[in-house]
């Protein structure tokens, strides 16, 4: 799991800026697909942030809680209007429990692959349907690992390119590991940041959620319930914890 220093005050102080998928276009069709598979229940958020969801979520009535390792990225949530009352438990959201039960938990935005061993990602399948009431839903977007762009024998993959912000991806197909480079033009200074992550695709996702006694539900090609087909760029999975678990 990344430790807390990957996000720490720095980058909590300009997440919200960096991250393209604040704008409404992004969040509304999440927010709406989640609110839905809530229903009148509640949910926890594996991985809050800064409230990107979480917050309009909440304004919707759904009673959010969340699971989050860095301390700064709990503390500019709570700076936030309405972040105060998001309760948020800190540590691994693999391994930590909130000590209650949930009608949906939920992993976005590529987050999943934080986990950078399969093991971690195994316990957050089971951390999930621990906290999943009987036919609560685990709800996970993430990226279909691109290397059908990669020419064979290469290992990087530019994902941006603009005149403040360089992006390149860096695989290796024999660990499934990854590694997302930044080079971002900030008050003509230039930043490089590197964070590792593993690449996990759909299958083996569903094989994690069986060892964590969740079937899969439904898979989409995105929020509004685009088909997810072999030219999809990610997904977003919805596995269910069986109502008799007998």
């Amino acid at each position: 799991m990344h430790s807390d220093g990957y996000f720490d005050e720095k980058v909590a102080l300009t997440y919200d800026d960096d991250v393209d998928s604040f704008n409404p276009e992004a969040v509304e069709p999440v927010v709406d697909f989640l609110a839905e598979l809530a229903g009148s229940g509640n949910a926890l958020e594996f991985g809050i942030g800064t409230g990107r969801i979480a917050l309009p979520l909440a304004m919707k009535g759904i009673e959010v809680h969340g699971i989050e390792l860095s301390n700064a990225m709990i503390a500019k949530l709570a700076e936030k209007t309405g972040g105060d009352r998001i309760p948020v438990t800190q540590g691994d959201f693999a391994t930590t429990s909130c000590g209650r039960s949930f009608s949906l938990v939920y992993l976005v935005f590529n987050t999943i692959m934080n986990l950078t061993t399969q093991d971690e990602q195994v316990k957050c399948f089971q951390n999930a349907a621990s906290h999943l009431n009987p036919g609560g839903s685990f709800v996970i977007e993430v990226m279909v690992p691109a290397l059908q762009l990669l020419p064979h024998g290469e290992t990087n993959h530019v994902f941006e390119l603009r005149d403040d912000h360089w992006g390149v991806d860096t695989y290796d197909v024999v660990s499934q590991s990854l590694k997302s480079h930044h080079l971002r033009v900030r008050n003509q200074k230039v930043e490089l940041s590197s964070i590792p992550f593993r690449y996990v695709w759909p299958s083996e996702l569903d094989l994690m959620a069986r060892i964590g006694n969740l079937k899969l539900k439904a898979r989409w090609g995105g929020w509004k319930k685009e088909p997810f087909t072999n030219t999809s760029r990610y997904h977003v999975s919805v596995w269910e914890k069986p109502l008799d678990e007998n």
